[in-house]
C-alpha cells in the first residue's frame, strides 16, 4: 500500500478563478434542471388529478 498522493498543478490566480466560475455555472445549471424537472413533475401530477376528477362524466 503506497502513500502516493496525486499532485495537482499549481494554478495561477486567473486559472483558479476560471475553474471556480465553471463549477458555479455547473451548480447553477444543475439547480435550474432540478427546479424545472420538479415543476414539470408537479404539473404532470396536477394533470392526472384534473383528468381523474373529470373522468366520471
Amino acid at each position: 500500500m503506497s502513500d502516493e498522493r496525486t499532485e495537482r498543478p499549481v494554478l495561477g490566480r486567473n486559472a483558479a478563478r476560471d475553474e471556480e466560475d465553471r463549477k458555479e455555472r455547473g451548480v447553477a445549471l444543475r439547480a435550474f434542471f432540478y427546479i424545472f424537472g420538479t415543476h414539470l413533475f408537479a404539473g404532470f401530477v396536477w394533470l392526472l388529478f384534473y383528468v381523474g376528477e373529470h373522468a366520471h362524466k
